[in-house]
């Protein structure tokens, strides 16, 4: 009987061993993310060569740089503006925002859901991920998208003329919705987190 029970239990241990092993599933969506990394990267040197030509007074170089940030004017657009600069930085910061994001979802959710990356004795590891975990990582993740929220909230309203109304409405309440997320999501993981700690503050 003992045999039995024992063979049982071995039985038991290949399927759970199975199902933890699959994890590893999610290893190609990660490098799939590190190959949209190298696309953004692509796109944001892409678009800084062309603010550097058109700076030196290339005009396919601004025409390329006019047509990529959606901007229009009345006039013929010959030359540089600081609406158009500006328009192109803050595109150039959202590309690096959608990068941070990236790195916190490739790097973050590969430590917390896939295995370990024994970063604790690397000089670079990030400060963030020494106390990585699911809720952490939500949080995380819900502030970086208000950042990137904000920074093309921000490009529309610079070049809000050439928006409708509408859209400029919708826009702000979606950013709205996304700051009003975020806070949810914080307040659950703070009143959570007592209640992890409950049964063991109990004990005592």
């Amino acid at each position: 009987m003992n045999e039995s029970k024992t063979n049982s239990n071995a039985r038991l241990g290949l399927l759970p061993s199975f199902i933890f092993s699959s994890r590893w599933l999610q290893l190609p969506l990660y490098l799939g993310l590190v190959a949209a990394q190298a696309v953004y990267v692509f796109h944001f040197w892409v678009e800084l060569v062309h603010l550097l030509e058109a700076v030196f007074g290339s005009q396919a170089a601004l025409q390329a740089l006019v047509t990529s940030i959606g901007y229009k004017s009345d006039v013929q657009i010959t030359a540089l503006n600081e609406t158009i600069i500006m328009l192109v930085v803050l595109a150039l910061i959202d590309v690096v925002m959608i990068s941070n994001l990236l790195i916190m979802v490739i790097v973050g959710g590969y430590e917390t859901f896939v295995s370990r990356m024994n970063l604790e004795e690397h000089p670079d590891q990030p400060e963030w991920l020494s106390h990585v975990n699911a809720s952490v990582l939500k949080v995380k993740l819900a502030t970086a998208i208000i950042g990137i929220s904000s920074i093309h909230l921000l490009k529309t309203f610079i070049n809000a003329a050439n928006y409708d109304v509408k859209v400029l409405m919708w826009q702000t309440i979606i950013h709205l919705v996304f700051l009003l997320s975020a806070l949810a999501i914080a307040l659950t993981d703070r009143l959570m987190a007592p209640a992890a700690h409950g049964p063991a503050g109990s004990g005592h």
